[in-house]
């Protein structure tokens, strides 16, 4: 049995690094996908499809009783009686033939011939290895796939579309075979399928990487805006514990090294929020939020040991950020310090932290 195309590593020609003495060499992704289980496989195409087609229903169903549709995206709330994609995961050790593919035909026709869903707009097969050039070809010629699949209907069709009964070829069902439009039919490739995957949350953990390089936080404006609102409240308050009297502005303050630590914290805040931003489309959701609570949980001994105001309590706690080990997050590797004080205050503004009793 002829597999898929093996991937050709080069003799190394450097040094090896520390890194791979650890892991081992880099794997390409197309080789990783090909290493992926059926479910992992459709997964990994959910993922595709999610990203994809943002704004539109994306549902997948596998196993038994999936009626021949892996994956189905609709028009919002439009499901199978409306327009709608199916896309069909096949995970072989070979590309896909057109033996493989038959009966997934044969399910569509029969399903959408009954009215269990109307005909699919498009219908796409998706597999690690690729469509073979005997199926891809027939692809492309929509009438000789549909002979072929006649031809074949009795050996691939007959008796795999349902369990309960052999569907035969013949009388109205025939027709509607005969009416189809096979043009909606169609292939797609590993490679492209993981170029488009790129823009996903789950590519980087899925195929590693690393992040893009990250762009240059801009100074904070000079008008506090709304969402700075509560943890800016907690840094007057912490600042009049500490000067004993009220602080309801900057110009309160007075000294100006609170002057200038207000100003560092709001620089810090800023730039968490554009790690935030930054990292939201790059990593699986939740990520942030987890090394959020990393550094809350590292900090709140802190914030409840005893201290002579607020504005101690702030610059301890904020230090401890600086100073905690997070290595399990993803993002803990570009997180710079500021960041991490930042997230103090992210913490603060959503009432996780407090530095005044």
């Amino acid at each position: 049995m002829r597999g898929c195309q093996p991937i050709i590593v080069p003799p190394a020609t450097t040094v090896v690094a520390a890194q791979q003495v650890i892991s081992g060499p880099p794997v390409p992704p197309i080789a990783r996908i090909r290493l992926y289980s059926p479910d992992e496989w459709e997964a990994f195409t959910n993922e595709w499809a999610c990203t994809l087609f943002q704004g539109k229903e994306v549902v997948r169903s596998s196993g038994a009783g999936d009626k021949g549709v892996d994956i189905a995206v609709f028009g919002a709330g439009q499901g199978f009686a409306g327009i709608w994609d199916g896309y069909q995961c096949k995970h072989y050790d070979h590309p896909l033939r057109p033996s493989d593919i038959y009966v997934e035909l044969g399910k569509v026709l029969w399903f959408s011939s009954n009215g269990d869903y109307s005909a699919p707009r498009s219908y796409t097969f998706i597999a690690p290895c690729g469509i073979g050039t005997k199926l891809n070809s027939l692809l492309k010629s929509p009438d000789k796939l549909k002979q072929e699949l006649i031809i074949n209907w009795e050996k691939s069709c007959r008796k795999g579309i349902t369990d309960s009964k052999e569907i035969a070829l013949d009388g109205v069902f025939r027709a509607y075979v005969d009416a189809f439009d096979f043009s909606i039919f169609k292939g797609k490739q590993p490679l492209a399928l993981i170029d488009e995957h790129r823009s996903s949350p789950y590519h980087l953990s899925r195929f590693g990487g690393g992040f893009p390089a990250r762009p240059i936080t801009p100074q904070p404006p000079t008008n506090i805006g709304v969402h700075e609102t509560r943890y800016v409240e907690k840094l007057y308050l912490a600042y009049a514990d500490h000067l004993k009297k009220s602080v309801n502005s900057i110009a309160d303050l007075g000294k100006p090294v609170l002057r200038e630590h207000f100003s560092r914290q709001r620089e810090a805040f800023y730039q968490a929020e554009s790690l935030r931003i930054f990292v939201r489309d790059k990593v699986e959701p939740g990520t942030f939020e987890r090394l959020q609570n990393e550094i809350y949980a590292g900090v709140v001994d802190t914030q409840d040991d005893e201290f002579d105001d607020g504005y101690q309590r702030v610059v301890a706690v904020t230090k401890a950020a600086q100073e905690m080990a997070i290595a399990a997050n993803p993002i803990a590797l570009i997180a710079q310090t500021q960041d991490r004080r930042g997230i103090c205050h992210q913490l603060a503004n959503d009432d996780r932290l407090k530095w005044t009793r």
